[in-house]
């Protein structure tokens, strides 16, 4: 397994995730907030797509696929178009709803043929290219990739507690 492959399957996992926190919930599950401060499934899934939309989408030099492929309109959710969630307040979190699960699934879908296409043919030599000198050390791309990994695995697993908190419920 070469590094580009390692990538690939890395995301395949956080596809997974998401798909399996997401799959059988309501609408009005998806919403819900096990208490006031809580971020819900629909929160948590929307906000791992878009760091890894952003991020991905830096480091490839292309359009995120929120804004160039109209999710921000399907979604129309109350936040300027670059609003990733970061720093969200409770009342934003909550503000994060959808008509229907597809939604959410076909976003992150859409994002992950993305990715794909990122890392696909990806050398151990691309990986060290540096993509942002604002920290100390400079971050390379390898680094943004597997930081964006956690991140979104960190979130699809919260995801897939609260999921597990709210079919308990049922």
């Amino acid at each position: 397994m070469n590094s580009a492959e390692l990538l690939a399957d890395a995301f395949g996992r956080i596809k997974e995730g998401v798909h399996g926190a997401v799959d059988g919930l309501t609408v009005q599950e998806l919403a819900e907030r096990v208490d006031p401060g809580a971020n819900s499934v629909a929160w948590l899934i929307w906000h791992l797509t878009r760091v890894q939309d952003a991020h991905v989408a830096e480091v490839a030099d292309r359009a995120q696929s929120w804004t160039d492929q109209g999710w921000h309109e399907r979604f129309g959710l109350p936040f300027k178009p670059a609003a990733t969630g970061y720093g969200h307040t409770p009342k934003q979190v909550a503000a994060v709803r959808v008509d229907d699960a597809s939604l959410l699934t076909g976003y992150y879908d859409a994002v992950h043929d993305a990715t794909l296409d990122c890392v696909q043919g990806l050398t151990d030599t691309d990986l060290d290219r540096i993509v942002d000198k604002n920290w100390d050390p400079p971050v390379t791309l390898g680094v943004r990739l597997v930081s964006v990994i956690e991140d979104d695995l960190e979130h699809a697993g919260q995801a897939a507690f609260v999921r597990g908190m709210l079919l308990r419920r049922r």
